[in-house]
C-alpha cells in the first residue's frame, strides 16, 4: 500500500494552479519592436531634435520607454493578475501611441512626406520592417537615414506594434474572462486541494478499514490454532501418562 506521503508527493503545487503560465516578454514580437523604437528613438533625437531647450526630446524618449518597460512590467505581473496585465499592457500601447503622434508630427511641421501605401517606398519599407523585429536589424542605418525616412519607418514600428499589441490584449481579455483573476485561481486552487484531500481521506480510512478487519480475522485464526494446538497438546500429554500407568501395571 502507498504510504500516505506518496499520495502527497505531487504535493498540491497551488502554484501551478494558481500562477499563469505567461509568454516569456523577451519572446514577444511587439516588444522587440518596442525595444528598437526606445534604441532608435534616441538616435532619432540625437540626430534631429535640440538636445536642450525642447520637451519634445525628453517626452519621446520618455514614452518609448515607458512603452518598453510595461511590456515586461505587465508580463511580470501577468503570472498572477490578468488584470494588472492588461492594465500595463494598455498603458504600454498609449506610450507607443503617444511616441507615434510625435513621429508624425515631426513629419507634418517640417514639411516633410508622410509615405504613402502606394508608393513603392512604403512598400519596401514595409516589408522590411514587417520581416524584423530587432534594433540590430536598424541600427546599422540609422546614422545615415534622412529625418523622413528615418520618422516614416519610426512612424511604420509604431503602426505595427499597436497593432500587435492590440491582439495580445484580445487574447487576455478572453483570458480573463474564462481563467478569472488571482481570486478566482486561488479559490479554484484551494477547492481542489480539498477535493483531493478529502479522497485521500476517505481511501486512508478504508485501507485502515480494510486492515482492521483483516487484523481480527489473523487474530481469531491464531487464537483458533492456539486452541487446537493445546487440544493435541493435552491429548497427546493424557495418552502418554495412559501408555506410563499401562506400564507400569505389567511391572
Amino acid at each position: 500500500m502507498p504510504t500516505p506521503k506518496s499520495h502527497f508527493s505531487k504535493d498540491y503545487d497551488t502554484s501551478e494552479k494558481v500562477l499563469r503560465k505567461v509568454n516569456n516578454w523577451k519572446s514577444l514580437h511587439f516588444y522587440k519592436k518596442a525595444d528598437t523604437l526606445f534604441q532608435l528613438t534616441f538616435v532619432f533625437c540625437r540626430r534631429f531634435l535640440p538636445l536642450h531647450g525642447d520637451r519634445t526630446v525628453d517626452q519621446m524618449i520618455q514614452a518609448a520607454r515607458s512603452g518598453k518597460q510595461n511590456i515586461v512590467e505587465g508580463s511580470e505581473d501577468g503570472k498572477t493578475s490578468t488584470e494588472m496585465e492588461i492594465k500595463l499592457i494598455n498603458i504600454a500601447r498609449s506610450s507607443i501611441g503617444e511616441l507615434r503622434e510625435d513621429y508624425r508630427d515631426f513629419l507634418l511641421s517640417r514639411n516633410l512626406d508622410l509615405w504613402q501605401q502606394q508608393e513603392e517606398r512604403f512598400s519596401r519599407m514595409i516589408g522590411f520592417t514587417r520581416s524584423h523585429n530587432l534594433a540590430e536589424d536598424y541600427l546599422p542605418y540609422a546614422e545615415n537615414w534622412t529625418a523622413e525616412e528615418f520618422a516614416n519607418i519610426a512612424l511604420t514600428l509604431c503602426h505595427q506594434t499597436d497593432t500587435m499589441i492590440n491582439r495580445y490584449l484580445q487574447q487576455l481579455e478572453r483570458t480573463f474572462v474564462t481563467e478569472g483573476g488571482i481570486k478566482e485561481r486561488m479559490y479554484a486552487a484551494r477547492t481542489g486541494y480539498r477535493k483531493d484531500h478529502d479522497i485521500l481521506l476517505s481511501s486512508l480510512e478504508a485501507e485502515n478499514k480494510r486492515l482492521k478487519a483483516e487484523n481480527q480475522a489473523l487474530q481469531a485464526k491464531y487464537l483458533d490454532l492456539r486452541e487446537r494446538a493445546l487440544k493435541a497438546y493435552n491429548a497427546l500429554k493424557l495418552e502418554i501418562e495412559t501408555l506410563k500407568k499401562e506400564k507400569g501395571g505389567q511391572g
